[in-house]
């Protein structure tokens, strides 16, 4: 009887001393065994997952991902916080009963998501939009075998995501599409971070298979690679292959919905007053406020008076999908209705009222309210030094963080070290990575944090100008470190509360130089302010494409049309000169910036 092999937990990446270390093994026969498969590594060179792998099957292990397990893990604990589930919490079970599930598409670009939708609901959605991108959000119902699915139909992750950000969880199930001809791609990763982070169950569809150069269990062996192992390789997600063009799989994807929908609790009590989410709005001269709607529980009636976001009305009028005349809409029922007194944002929550006056009254409050905090200074909605107090008022029970490094060899370190400070930790706050990856810190990162309540750490990486435009306004916290330590340290003392206020740097305007002027004191750099303002107080650093010159410096002037000026606004030309810095070309960027009181 063969003796069974021991399982050992490999990272991502780690080096010859540890994995020497994990197998009680010297690190010398660890080397010997990789120079017999073709690979010179020193003692303290990193190796990946597939090549440890290869050296302890043979020296009688056998490796499991320690990532894998983790989103495994993962899936198991969202399952068990399912969004959607804490909206019944109040409702006695057996009020409850099974509702439709609902449905959205997610995936890269130009990997089908709108063919696919239009084979389902025989609609030609897809020939009429520009570029092959869809235009606008609507839902749909079809029926499977006497069931029906509601599909979402969403322009990609960045609607889901901004639903989400706005306190809505429309979806049960996330479709993630991905072509057989392309494979995974990193659009596919970011609408897969993002169905992760809503605690969404997901069904892969592989399209394009009638290509010639697909090439499925390629693509299979990618998602693996992501923690979507098939369940055919013993996993737990359902993959169909799919043909939209020639309308192969389309049944078997249906049915794969309906039994991951049969595996979690999707219920709702119709008897309950009427709520859920708005999809979209529009005003029509002829009609008023038009809104589509999806209910998640209850069941919404013509002639009731609802409340969505800051609109308010009695519903004069509802429509299915196909425009037909409905007098009620159940759970999962998605339905166009006229009678808002104006148009409601995609991803407001709506609900019934016992009247006009209440509406009206509601709506004037979350008006007052949203004036208010426009009018408060900016500053993040959840700060690293929030954590804490939130955990203690009952608010938050885990660390949500987005990572971003410079380089994978760093990257995986930060995050075994997150991982293993979150063992350690007594304080009872958890900590989840959404996601992490290389590169800087882009603007999808913030949207995601947004929607997660999640902060983003940045290791030796920059911030996209868009991103931080976005991460202002939306107010996400985002860190920038370059010593691991530090960073490590923050995360520690915030779970204690011990974290200090922090300051940070804020660029308030950049302006470009465009002439020169050389005068006896020094050289004026004729600019055009393009962003914001600048400003005569605040400090400077020059940049030269991606290189700085200049960092810290102050300002020895700043003219306006010969005028000394305090700020020049964006659109206008200038001229400044800085301290201590004359070397100036055509084409620098001037960074204005301030230091701010981040909390």
């Amino acid at each position: 009887m063969a003796q069974e092999k021991q399982a050992v937990l490999l990272p991502d990446y780690l080096t010859v001393r540890e994995l020497a270390e994990l197998i009680d093994a010297s690190p010398i026969e660890v080397m010997k065994r990789l120079i017999a498969n073709g690979i010179m590594a020193s003692i303290n060179q990193q190796v990946d997952f597939d090549t440890a792998a290869i050296v302890l099957e043979e020296m009688g292990f056998e490796p499991q991902s320690a990532t894998v397990i983790a989103v495994q893990e993962e899936k198991k604990k969202a399952s068990e916080a399912q969004t959607w589930r804490k909206k019944y919490t109040d409702e006695k079970p057996e009020s409850l009963q099974r509702r439709p599930p609902i449905v959205t598409i997610l995936g890269h670009v130009d990997h089908g998501k709108t063919t696919l939708l239009d084979t389902i609901r025989k609609a030609a959605v897809a020939a009429g939009e520009a570029g092959g991108i869809t235009q606008h959000i609507g839902a749909y119902r079809v029926m499977h075998n006497g069931r029906p699915i509601t599909f979402l139909d969403t322009p990609g992750h960045e609607a889901f995501t901004a639903m989400r950000a706005r306190g809505a969880q429309g979806a049960d199930i996330a479709v993630l599409v991905v072509a057989a001809d392309d494979g995974v791609m990193p659009t596919t990763r970011e609408a897969l971070n993002h169905a992760r982070a809503a605690n969404v169950p997901i069904v892969v569809a592989i399209t394009k298979t009638d290509k010639r150069n697909a090439n499925i269990e390629n693509v299979k062996k990618e998602l693996s690679e992501v923690g979507l192992t098939p369940d055919e390789w013993d996993g737990d997600t359902l993959v169909v292959p799919v043909s939209a063009q020639q309308g192969q799989g389309i049944d078997d994807l249906l049915e794969a919905i309906l039994l991951v929908a049969d595996d979690n609790e999707i219920v709702a009590n119709p008897e309950a007053d009427p709520s859920g989410i708005v999809l979209e709005a529009q005003v029509k001269p002829s009609q008023g406020t038009l809104a589509t709607l999806v209910v998640l529980n209850g069941t919404l009636h013509r002639g009731d008076v609802v409340i969505a976001g800051e609109a308010y009305g009695r519903i004069k009028a509802m429509f299915d999908e196909n425009s037909k005349p409905l007098d009620e809409a159940g759970p999962s029922v998605p339905v166009r209705v006229l009678g808002l007194s104006e148009p409601p944002q995609p991803g407001d929550t709506f609900e019934r009222v016992k009247n006009d006056k209440t509406a009206r009254h509601m709506s004037e409050d979350r008006k007052d309210a949203d004036a208010v905090l426009r009018a408060q200074p900016d500053r993040p909605a959840f700060t690293l030094e929030d954590v804490f107090a939130q955990f203690n008022a009952g608010q938050a029970k885990e660390l949500n963080l987005i990572v971003k490094a410079d380089v994978q060899g760093t990257l995986q370190p930060i995050i075994d070290s997150l991982k293993q400070l979150a063992e350690k930790d007594d304080s009872g706050i958890g900590i989840r990575i959404l996601t992490s990856d290389i590169g800087n810190i882009s603007e999808n990162d913030v949207m995601l944090a947004s929607a997660s309540g999640a902060i983003i750490i940045g290791f030796t990486v920059g911030i996209d100008p868009a991103a931080r435009r976005t991460a202002d306004s939306k107010g996400v916290d985002v860190r920038q470190y370059d010593i691991i330590y530090k960073l490590l340290e923050d995360v520690e003392l915030a779970l204690h509360g011990l974290l200090d206020p922090v300051y940070a740097d804020k660029v308030i305007g950049t302006a470009e130089v465009r002439q020169l002027f050389k005068l006896k004191a020094g050289q004026i750099a004729g600019s055009y302010v393009k962003e914001g303002e600048v400003r005569r107080n605040a400090r400077v650093r020059v940049k030269r494409g991606n290189k700085v010159l200049g960092e810290n410096l102050t300002v020895a002037s700043l003219k306006r049309e010969k005028e000394d000026a305090r700020e020049v606004r964006s659109g206008f030309e200038c001229g400044i000169a800085l301290n201590n810095f004359n070397d100036y070309h055509i084409g620098d960027i001037l960074e204005f910036y301030v230091t701010e009181r981040v909390s």
